[in-house]
């Protein structure tokens, strides 16, 4: 089942009050206008509330975000990107999950944040779709490998009740999330069993044959198996707390291969992360430096695995490896590969210009929200505590 939010144009700039968020999507394609009545209600200035939303800079640890051992420098990959994709009109994936994360924790701020730099720093008025995982997204890629990111299961409580309490919780934050992102004119994708990184990139083919540039907003490292000349990532850099643009440029200045060869070692050396065991734990002495000769030489796993199959390629160990546990490897690049054939087709509103002229009030409105929210909780804690 494909859940979509369509994008609402708001008539009025009004500043909205936090009661506005609850319950007001029912997860349905919304077509008509809809008309909000303003309040006398003050909107506060993004800006002061950005600074005092703080997150982790584990949140986003997963992606190497240097380029050659140098951080990337504030402004130039911006100004490079917009030479290199002159011509080119832009369509942007928003991956929302990880945004909401403050380390191993969910995180409203972390969300706001991002997603408040990126409206005004990153993405303007170009067309975005935002994508979340769907529900049991990660259970076509467990049926192959039970141990894919199973450590993620650690964070629910172990007792029933306290389970279903944390996803009705989880719940209802992300209702709240996709409400924001409908309100600064955004359609929201949610498709049941898949994972939001493998709609992406369905809808990046999709995009890419009507003549669009692709830019992926993500601090997902999945997603470099992806980047060309016509896609590029976005990151969000945490100590920097500012979003860089990452190209292919700065993709080969890194890796000294293409994305492809990069998906290959993975499958070869395994993915801790993700849960992907590799074949060093079958064959202590196929090591790094053995798989990138390898895949320097034939481009590819299932080159590489072909070869191997009818001669010789490499040292005796390094050749029984590949066809003893060919199927190993084919079932890791199964696993860490995304999936470009998820029933899900592009709309041709989702590339219309974005209106931004609510996201001051609605973003502003949202934080206000938030330190309401994390007053009456304080305050809660402390009548208990006194009483």
């Amino acid at each position: 089942m494909v859940e979509v939010t369509v994008a609402a144009w708001i008539s009025h700039v009004p500043c909205l009050t936090p009661n506005s968020f609850h319950s007001i999507s029912n997860g349905k394609s919304r077509n008509k206008t809809t008309k909000v009545v303003p309040t006398s209600t003050k909107a506060w200035k993004i800006r002061t509330a950005v600074a005092a939303a703080s997150c982790s800079s584990s949140v986003f640890g997963s992606f190497n975000q240097t380029v050659g051992g140098q951080v990337l420098r504030e402004g130039e990959c911006l100004e490079k990107y917009k030479k290199e994709g002159k011509g080119k009109k832009r369509v942007f994936f928003l991956d929302v999950n990880p945004l909401c994360y403050a380390g191993n924790k969910p995180s409203l701020q972390s969300f706001g944040h991002w997603v408040s730099l990126f409206f005004s720093q990153v993405c303007l008025t170009d067309p975005v779709i935002a994508v979340f995982d769907g529900d049991n997204c990660n259970e076509l890629r467990r049926r192959l490998l039970p141990s894919y990111k199973a450590h993620r299961r650690k964070f629910f409580p172990q007792s029933t009740i306290s389970k279903k309490y944390v996803r009705g919780q989880v719940g209802r934050s992300q209702q709240l999330i996709m409400d924001v992102l409908r309100k600064c004119n955004v359609p929201v994708l949610k498709v049941e069993g898949n994972e939001a990184d493998d709609v992406v990139a369905t809808l990046v083919d999709q995009v890419l044959e009507r003549g669009y540039h692709v830019v992926i907003a993500s601090p997902d490292k999945d997603f470099k198996q992806l980047i060309s000349e016509n896609v590029q990532i976005v990151m969000p850099l945490v100590e920097l707390k500012r979003w860089s643009f990452y190209t292919l440029k700065h993709y080969m200045a890194q890796y000294n291969c293409d994305p492809q060869s990069d998906l290959s070692l993975r499958c070869i050396m395994g993915d801790e992360v993700d849960g992907v065991p590799g074949i060093q734990h079958l064959v202590p002495g196929f090591g790094r430096r053995t798989a990138l000769k390898l895949l320097k030489k034939h481009g590819s796993l299932e080159n590489l695995l072909n070869a191997a199959s009818v001669r010789t390629v490499g040292r005796q160990y390094a050749q029984e490896a590949l066809t003893k546990y060919a199927d190993y490897l084919r079932r890791n690049y199964e696993v860490l590969a995304l999936r470009r054939d998820v029933d899900v087709h592009l709309q041709e509103e989702w590339l219309l210009e974005r209106d931004t002229s609510n996201d001051a009030n609605v973003l502003s409105n949202f934080f206000r929200l938030l330190e309401e929210t994390n007053k009456s909780t304080r305050e809660s804690r402390s009548n208990f505590s006194n009483g």
